[in-house]
């Protein structure tokens, strides 16, 4: 599975390497998909996490520049290039990215990991729509400090502001403490890039659209895997 993974390749040339023909190895490649997927894919959905602490994430973050003191994570929407469908092109064709693709929606902690993942949706939807049927928000609610006051995550001018959910400012003109606001956040936001940076370059078969054909594979799973 990692070595289909880690680059593009066909099965033809993976045949000496395993001692498998090419069948054998789809069948295994795609059972050991998703085995990891059922088993482990809970780690993804739930903000139960042992090592999620809003405090001390939302200190590091403070630390490194946000004008925030209570912001612990971060979240944006991320579009995953695909081979044309033959069928109900337009679901999957995103205006925006001029591509056809699925989307998955991405929310990082300072430490790098992601904390939770949503898809795969069309590749036609918008990032707010996809936080508002996430099911996202009403775990957020549970994440306050011990007075009660909310701890939020930070995104893109693409949500809108709420509890939980802070945006940088946005118009045609700004003060200067809104622009020192929107670039500080901005510079501390890019971890959450570096996340879906990561996956592709640790397994740079998702980011071959030529073959990630979502009729004939399940191209979703292989993303949440990776």
């Amino acid at each position: 599975m990692l070595r289909r993974l880690t680059y593009p390749n066909r099965w033809c040339d993976l045949v000496y390497t395993f001692g498998r023909t090419e069948s054998e190895l789809s069948i295994i490649f795609n059972m050991v998909i998703n085995d990891i997927w059922t088993q482990f894919s809970h780690l993804l959905n739930s903000l139960d996490l042992f090592w999620l602490d809003p405090a001390v994430f939302s200190n590091a973050t403070h630390q490194k520049g946000s004008p925030l003191d209570q912001c612990w994570g971060f979240i944006d929407g991320t579009a995953r290039p695909i081979a044309r469908p033959v069928r109900n092109q337009n679901v999957m064709y995103s205006g925006h990215k001029r591509v056809h693709c699925i989307k998955f929606q991405s929310l990082i902690a300072p430490n790098g990991l992601i904390v939770n993942l949503f898809g795969p949706i069309e590749g036609r939807r918008h990032d707010a729509f996809m936080l508002g049927v996430s099911g996202l928000l009403p775990q957020l609610e549970r994440i306050t400090k011990p007075n009660g006051e909310p701890y939020v995550i930070y995104g893109d001018p693409a949500y809108g502001i709420s509890t939980h959910v802070i945006p940088p400012f946005r118009g045609a003109h700004f003060t200067q403490l809104q622009q020192k606001f929107n670039r500080k956040m901005s510079e501390v936001q890019v971890s959450v890039e570096w996340g879906f940076g990561k996956i592709l370059q640790y397994f740079a078969y998702l980011d071959f659209r030529k073959n990630l054909k979502v009729l004939l594979q399940p191209v979703a799973k292989y993303y949440i895997v990776g």
